[in-house]
């Protein structure tokens, strides 16, 4: 840290927040808004006269409540940059100056207390998002005593007492009497791998080994003390930590395989009783120990959510951000020049965010080195003459590509280096007004046209995204997995492609089934385009049911593309149906949706 701050070419702002990003790669627009410091950044020497006056104490929060901080503080000891600020909600008060000691003890008068929120804008070209992430609660797991007992504490505070830099100077202590504790227990996967609601269902990744290096210090320094850990199963996964655990049992640590249901407390010693199914034996066994360790799971910021909506990224279930290929792109973000560092799309250890940080680095440094981007030649293309600025093309673009200002009358643009081709907006658009390169419209219905000329009553047609469905039947033709040969596919770059006059138009022509797949529901590779897919075909739905029109004639699939074997299932599943559809239906659909009713259907 202390070298990027000295790095003439880096700018660090801190106490900072990104309020809005536009534009596009090579081109973002970013705001950020500077909370005040209240102290000089380039005078503060961080000689400590003023924290020595300061009358205020507050918890620290860096040492997670055990000591306390004054209202003029640094954050941590590495802290960058290395001043002070003062924090004003536990400040005694600036407006009067009901204090004001720390600037009367200042000599090179750092201390402003008129300092103003600053609000900063910047261009730049590519944006690395490296947001962290954060300690789990355990005060759910009532059972566990957290809150309630003195001496059951999480791992991030048990961390902060056996720190060199901690509170204690690195001396373990129980906090009930400040006595050195004659066992110690670790308690694992609190609040992770937790399906009732309380935690997140997902591994956190780094709490066995972090359990392990703690097991590993105590023995180290107090081999005199007991220490068992309790866990589901131990996830020594990286390089050298299968050492480090059989290490760890070396030196006397005991590993038994169940978790706790209940913590309780003798009142009179303040030990701890857990009692434990243990897996190996299959007994009901109750451990005494006189400190007890919640390895605490990890999860993403609470305002992650801000930074999504204004950066257009996609979101796992866990919360974290999803990147654009796991194996192909993994630290790059689907919005182009948009790279993710660090915990940012999941819970590592420091190995992997350094390495994910230089992977990220060096993306960023290899778009920006070309002095150009290259787009893709399926951008879409607005027609200026049938667009009425209605601004349902600017809703339905997942990357923010499209800008309608109806203030100024300006009509519909698309930027062209954030557009990704997906041709969601072309199918939304009521007027016909937007066509993407390389398929279009006409070029779509031509291919229904071909399909059906012939024995149309014995075809299906399915519109299929490029990556995840297509590539799944492609799967499947590899795998040699037989499905009936009724099948017609027509490729799009994704589901949300798919018009509803290319659905109609097929029905008109004869199609008894249409079948409209793309990727999982929560796995699009356009952030979130076929959720308009989702829309579309549900208001198809009703209007066939309006007409008398089966709507299991119209099907919609998710399938990605390493499911060729539900790719298969899925066109069994189609012609099943399709041998349902008499020749009266198909001719009703016919009828109903004949070229001159399309127009007036169109705005469905």
């Amino acid at each position: 840290m202390a070298d990027v701050s000295r790095h003439p070419r880096i700018e660090l702002l801190t106490l900072a927040k990104v309020e809005d990003v536009s534009g596009s790669v090579g081109n973002f627009k970013v705001k950020v808004r500077q909370k005040p410091r209240y102290v000089d950044l380039k005078e503060c020497t961080a000689c400590g006269d003023c924290v020595a006056v300061c009358p205020v104490l507050v918890p620290n929060e860096f040492e997670m409540g055990l000591t306390t901080r004054r209202a003029i503080h640094q954050l941590f000891p590495q802290a960058v940059p290395a001043a002070f600020s003062i924090d004003m909600e536990n400040c005694l008060g600036t407006n009067p100056i009901a204090c004001g000691k720390c600037a009367e003890v200042c000599d090179k008068n750092c201390i402003s207390y008129d300092d103003q929120e600053r609000n900063l804008e910047f261009e730049v070209g590519t944006i690395i998002v490296a947001t962290g992430q954060e300690v789990m609660d355990a005060t759910p797991f009532e059972e566990y005593g957290y809150g309630k007992y003195e001496n059951v504490l999480s791992s991030i505070e048990f961390e902060r007492i056996i720190s060199p830099l901690g509170p204690t100077l690195g001396h373990l202590f129980r906090p009930s009497d400040r006595a050195l504790p004659k066992s110690v227990s670790f308690v694992q996967c609190v609040g992770s791998r937790c399906n009732d609601g309380r935690g997140r269902s997902y591994c956190s990744n780094i709490c066995c080994m972090n359990t392990i290096k703690a097991a590993l210090l105590i023995k180290d320094h107090w081999p005199e003390t007991e220490v068992k850990v309790f866990y589901i199963d131990i996830r020594a996964f990286g390089k050298g930590f299968e050492d480090m655990y059989n290490r760890s049992k070396a030196s006397g640590t005991l590993y038994i395989r169940g978790i706790p249901g209940e913590i309780m407390e003798n009142p009179e010693t303040k030990n701890l009783v857990l009692s434990v199914e243990n897996g190996d034996t299959g007994q009901l066994e109750e451990h005494e120990s006189e400190m007890v360790i919640l390895s605490v799971g990890m999860e993403a910021p609470a305002d992650m959510r801000d930074l999504q909506t204004t950066l257009n990224l996609q979101k796992t279930p866990d919360d974290f951000y999803l990147e654009a290929h796991p194996k192909l792109q993994p630290v790059d973000a689907a919005t182009k020049g948009v790279f993710f560092a660090g915990c940012a799309e999941a819970p590592k250890d420091v190995k992997d965010s350094v390495t994910q940080a230089g992977a990220a680095a060096a993306r960023a440094l290899g778009l920006m080195a070309l002095g150009h981007v290259k787009i893709p030649a399926i951008t879409s293309v607005i027609d200026q003459d049938n667009c009425n600025m209605c601004g349902t093309c600017a809703k339905a673009c997942p990357y923010g590509a499209i800008t309608v200002d109806k203030k100024t009358g300006i009509l519909a643009t698309v930027a062209e280096a954030a557009c990704a081709g997906c041709g969601t907006c072309g199918a939304e658009c009521t007027r016909g007004a937007i066509e993407m390169k390389h398929f279009t419209d006409e070029q779509s219905i031509s291919q229904v046209d071909a399909m059906l000329a012939e024995k149309a009553q014995d075809k299906i047609v399915v519109f299929a995204c490029n990556w995840c469905s297509y590539a799944g039947g492609d799967f499947a033709g590899v795998s040699r997995l037989q499905y009936p040969p009724t099948m017609r596919l027509i490729r799009t770059m994704c589901s949300g492609r798919v018009d509803k006059k290319w659905i109609l138009h097929a029905f008109a022509k004869g199609a008894p089934v249409v079948l409209v797949s793309g990727c999982h529901y929560v796995d699009c590779h356009y952030i979130d385009a076929n959720r308009w897919t989702q829309k579309r075909v549900e208001r198809l739905w009703d209007l066939m049911e309006k007409k008398g029109i089966r709507p299991e004639r119209l099907q919609l699939e998710w399938i990605s593309s390493a499911q060729a074997s539900r790719f298969q299932e899925t066109m069994v599943a189609m012609e099943k149906i399709r041998q349902t559809v008499t020749a009266e239906e198909i001719e009703e659909g016919r009828k109903v949706f004949a070229k001159n009713l399309l127009e007036v259907e169109i705005h469905v």
